[in-house]
């Protein structure tokens, strides 16, 4: 009895990998979600991780779209840099290699003048 054997470039066909987010940058990115909950600016959050990019999705609300999204793509990194802050209607308020430097357009919302 001979028993067909597949073709051998079909034995180690893995599934495409998915970006994410390193830990590290995940605690720079929630350190920044936890002061705008605490300023009750922000309330829920999204983590989507693709095939060509790894998207944090910030709400107001749970069942709206999203405020901010910031996203981390690996083919930019030799370009305009691999992280990116996207608004709401979709424009890219700041794009950059280092991950707390493109946050910092963020910050200066958080900065309020207290009267």
């Amino acid at each position: 009895m001979n028993i067909p054997v597949p073709p051998s470039s079909n034995l180690h066909h893995f599934p495409a990998e998915q970006i994410s987010f390193h830990r590290t940058e995940l605690s720079v990115i929630l350190s920044l979600y936890g002061r705008f909950v605490a300023a009750g600016e922000w309330r829920d959050y999204g983590i989507s991780c693709l095939r060509d990019v790894a998207v944090f999705s910030v709400f107001r609300r749970t069942a709206e779209t999203p405020m901010y999204r910031i996203e981390k793509r690996p083919k930019m990194r030799d370009k305009q840099g691999m992280y990116a802050v996207v608004g709401m209607d979709g424009q890219i308020l700041r794009r950059g290699h280092d991950l707390k430097t493109v946050l910092r357009v963020l910050e200066r919302k958080l900065i309020r003048a207290v009267e």
